[in-house]
């Protein structure tokens, strides 16, 4: 039976505490709520920036194999094969964290792999230095070589200029001169003997007489002596199919002897018939022998 005095009955006080229990019961679960929606912002808010610290990570390893790429060494088969690994991994690393939602597995398994490459990038920068100083080393020697070689190529080459100029020397002091250059104007009578004569109208021939100085560098045997004649007015007297060398240049000669030498006091001669008549002035002949003016002589016609 209901105390009279309790103005609330039992049955609605019932009602007031299910209520209650009701209340207590929604503000739990909107604590709840609040709170993990709470710690899921903060969870997905730390999510990105330690995906976005992975993506820094992993541009900074990038451009550390691009800057070792710029360095000037020749890289082996190795080490090429293994930065191609390493930029197929991180180019798989980059595609995996530009995912909108990453799992805390997939972070994970990132950052595991960002490990492993920095790990690989430390070795490897560690390889590239070695190899570095290697070439640095074998370039040193390499230009020590090409010093070495220079040198002695230039010393070579000194030495050839200088076998050159010996035997040029050799050559020179080796050549037959002439000395008591005679030329000497003749015309032939009917016998066929040579008569001496100073006019040019008379004049048929010319004759070279000279002696040749003993020289025991000169080879005893057999030498070509060309003469070369110039005509009063300078024009060279010569067939133009008549070449050879003296002097270091190829030139034209009026006639050529070959004479036996013996390092004696032979006198030799060389005679030349004139194609055309003889006009007045100074005839000049030049010798020449073994490459090299032997001697030279003039002769005036009236």
């Amino acid at each position: 039976m209901s105390d009279p005095k309790d103005p609330v009955n039992k049955g609605d006080r019932n009602k007031i505490y299910f209520l209650i229990v009701v209340i207590l019961a929604l503000l739990g679960t909107n604590a709840f709520l609040f709170f993990r929606d709470k710690h899921e912002k903060e969870r997905f808010v730390t999510t990105n920036t330690e995906k976005d610290r992975l993506k820094l990570e992993v541009e900074k390893i990038e451009v550390e194999f691009d800057k070792v790429n710029l360095m000037n060494v020749a890289l082996t088969e190795k080490l090429q094969n293994e930065q191609q690994q390493a930029r197929a991994k991180i180019a798989e690393l980059k595609k995996a964290l530009q995912k909108g939602n990453v799992t805390d597995a997939e972070l994970a398994a990132a950052q595991d792999e960002l490990k492993k490459l920095k790990e690989f990038l430390s070795d490897y920068k560690e390889d590239i230095g070695h190899l570095e100083k290697e070439n640095s080393y074998l370039k040193s020697e390499r230009d020590s070589l090409a010093t070495s070689v220079n040198s002695e190529k230039a010393k070579a080459t000194d030495l050839e200029k200088k076998n050159s100029e010996l035997a040029a020397k050799v050559k020179s002091s080796a050549a037959l001169k002439a000395f008591n250059v005679r030329l000497v104007a003749f015309k032939v009578k009917n016998s066929g003997k040579n008569v001496e004569v100073s006019k040019a109208s008379a004049a048929k021939k010319l004759i070279t007489y000279f002696n040749i100085i003993p020289n025991q560098l000169a080879e005893k045997d057999y030498h070509k002596i060309y003469i070369r004649i110039f005509d009063p007015a300078g024009n060279l007297v010569a067939n133009e199919n008549n070449m050879f060398e003296a002097d270091g240049q190829e030139m034209q000669y009026s006639d050529m002897i070959t004479v036996s030498y013996n390092n004696d006091d032979t006198e030799y001669n060389l005679e030349w018939v004139n194609p055309k008549p003889f006009i007045k002035g100074t005839y000049s002949i030049i010798l020449y022998a073994n490459g090299f003016t032997m001697g030279k002589a003039s002769l005036d016609l009236k």
